[in-house]
């Protein structure tokens, strides 16, 4: 059994508890017009940059900093690219992290068939769910997809036991006035969603568009950073969420 990946990050600070390896798996079934990520889309997924990996492989690297995940509550972190459309495999490498007594975070956009996503969540110990926009139709220019299963498995999850949190990339002229955070209140007061994570805006992969000759629609944007959010995020504050600004 085998899986493509593009990137493995050891040391990561920033998806989950702890020191953790996050494990960037090829393909997305969404094009978002500002992906710090876009060699998942070339040739349709088949992205040069990405490797092959062996399941056997993959645990055993992984593995290797099992030491740092057990004195800082760390794990491995599941990610892409949209890391559950390559399921088979996931659901075989969290049996074998499981069987390892490794932490698992599963980071997903969600647009996937309801059976996956709630196999997906049994699989983990933690969820992320990327929300782009809380509107079908301006979800769907910005993603190319329309948001209703993914709100649909945010509802789901939200009901559920399991531990989580939705983060929204806040994006320049896409989802960043103060209506937009108003809008996302509504929507997730609508779906019992309370824990949250706003992500500012970067240029992190505005390099790998000219590395591979692609169109970028946010060339030249400025980044967002903590202080230009203050107020967006005083918004999910005084509708009573709980919310990180990372």
């Amino acid at each position: 059994m085998k899986a493509k990946i593009f990137n493995i990050q050891k040391f990561s600070l920033h998806d989950g508890p702890g020191i953790r390896t996050s494990v960037f798996f090829s393909r997305c079934n969404l094009n978002c017009r500002w992906c710090a990520n876009p060699e998942c889309h070339i040739a349709g997924g088949s992205c040069s940059a990405a490797e092959e990996y062996e399941l056997d492989d993959l645990v055993r690297e992984v593995l290797k900093d099992r030491a740092f995940y057990q004195k800082s509550g760390g794990g491995v972190t599941l990610t892409g690219g949209e890391c559950l459309l390559q399921f088979e495999f996931i659901q075989a490498f969290c049996q074998r992290l499981k069987e390892n007594q490794i932490h698992i975070a599963i980071e997903t956009a969600g647009a996937v068939p309801d059976s996956q996503f709630t196999e997906a969540v049994s699989l983990a110990d933690f969820i992320y769910l990327d929300c782009k926009h809380y509107d079908a139709g301006k979800h769907f220019h910005g993603t190319g997809v329309s948001n209703e299963q993914i709100v649909r498995n945010m509802e789901w999850l939200a009901k559920s036991s399991k531990a989580y949190c939705v983060r929204i990339p806040v994006i320049p002229g896409f989802n960043d006035a103060a209506e937009d955070a108003r809008g996302f209140c509504s929507l997730f007061q609508k779906s019992g969603v309370n824990h949250i994570e706003l992500l500012p805006f970067h240029q992190f992969g505005e390099s790998k568009y000219a590395k591979w000759k692609l169109k970028y629609d946010y060339a030249g944007i400025k980044q967002l950073h903590k202080e230009d959010l203050q107020s967006y995020k005083q918004v999910f504050i005084d509708n009573g969420f709980s919310v990180i600004l990372n």
